[in-house]
């Protein structure tokens, strides 16, 4: 693990991230449009964890996202009834149920990441190589610190 930073060399990697994040969020919110039409932003990201780590038990689903299991049953039914996800039983365990990525949601899924992809491609292409690498190292970095997949399951394969 490595050693805490010094609180200003911190703040200043909190105010560069702050403002990076201003930038990101323009192009989340571009590539979210059409699909917050359709499901609500907390239902989008169960999409997109399922996306990535395929079928999961509810339970594991609530803990992912932050709200307790009553509360994500309630918004399950919701992504059941709009046909984005099932709801089926799980082979090694009879008592439990998985949820799972219909190909309605998978496509909302793929949808949305290729215009966010687009978007990041316009800005990041403006950069010089040298400036590239060393943004694609920091966000990898700060996404590995913050938990996130490192699978994207609608990336091309290099």
């Amino acid at each position: 693990m490595p050693a805490p930073q010094p609180h200003a060399e911190l703040d200043a990697v909190v105010d560069a991230a702050l403002h990076a994040s201003r930038a990101l969020l323009g192009a989340v919110t571009r590539s979210l449009a059409g699909a917050l039409d359709q499901v609500t932003l907390p239902q989008f990201r169960v999409l997109v964890l399922l996306a990535g780590r395929g079928p999961q038990r509810s339970g594991d689903l609530a803990r992912a996202v932050g709200v307790h299991p009553s509360t994500f049953s309630r918004s399950a039914d919701r992504l059941v009834a709009g046909g984005w996800v099932v709801r089926t039983g799980n082979p090694d365990s009879r008592r439990e149920v998985l949820v799972e990525l219909t190909p309605a949601g998978a496509a909302l899924v793929a949808d949305v990441t290729e215009r966010r992809r687009a978007e990041l491609r316009t800005v990041l292409s403006r950069l010089d190589p040298a400036d590239a690498g060393r943004v694609r190292d920091a966000l990898r970095a700060y996404a590995d610190a913050a938990g996130e997949a490192d699978v994207d399951p609608f990336s091309p394969v290099p």
